[in-house]
């Protein structure tokens, strides 16, 4: 499933129709493609509030606590895990309203391959700046939307008019699960799981 990875990102409107010919499993999917990439911005997030500290304008960089950082890191890793075999079974649900009835597998995917510049952008995250963050983070959001757009009329093999339909419903699912994440992040954060700074 990696040897996609380049594919998506430079050529996707090919790359999709290859995906989506791959006979393959939800748990070859998830061994070989999406249990690899969901590691990255987890694993750089951790060496980069450890190492080097969040940096907010020109404040001195806040480091966390390891302890603070691996329970962080692994419950990011998690979430992102069950977020794209959520948003996959989402659009498994929601295909048979826009007339595609595809298996569970290709829906897992499209999800996980949509999600490949969100992926990617988490190397940035070695260095924890705001500002960079957002200056990466927002084009890798609006290129995995035209992943979206591009790539769901083909996995799920329906007509462009209503291919775009489906995108925006899919589209508008993530922006809800995005914000009662973020919703639940801060409930736990004034309720004592706030991270453990070092001094």
């Amino acid at each position: 499933m990696l040897a996609h990875l380049f594919g998506i990102l430079f050529n996707p409107s090919e790359e999709w129709r290859r995906i989506r010919d791959v006979n393959c499993t939800i748990g070859k999917c998830y061994c070989s493609y999406v249990f690899i990439m969901a590691a990255i911005a987890p694993i750089c997030g951790y060496y980069g509030t450890t190492q080097f500290g969040w940096q907010i304008g020109a404040r001195e960089a806040v480091k966390l606590s390891t302890d603070s950082a691996l329970v962080i890191a692994v419950a990011y890793y998690l979430v992102m895990l069950v977020g794209v075999f959520s948003m996959g079974a989402m659009i498994h649900w929601m295909g048979k309203t826009y007339g595609s009835h595809q298996n569970l597998s290709r829906c897992i995917r499209l999800a996980a391959f949509t999600a490949t510049p969100l992926f990617l952008v988490g190397f940035v995250e070695l260095l924890p700046i705001l500002w960079l963050n957002f200056v990466f983070g927002l084009p890798a959001l609006a290129y995995s939307v035209k992943l979206l757009y591009t790539g769901l009329p083909i996995m799920m093999e329906v007509d462009e008019e209503r291919g775009f339909l489906f995108s925006s419903a899919v589209l508008a699912v993530g922006m809800v699960a995005l914000v009662v994440t973020m919703a639940a992040t801060a409930i736990l954060w004034f309720n004592g799981f706030a991270p453990q700074f070092v001094n």
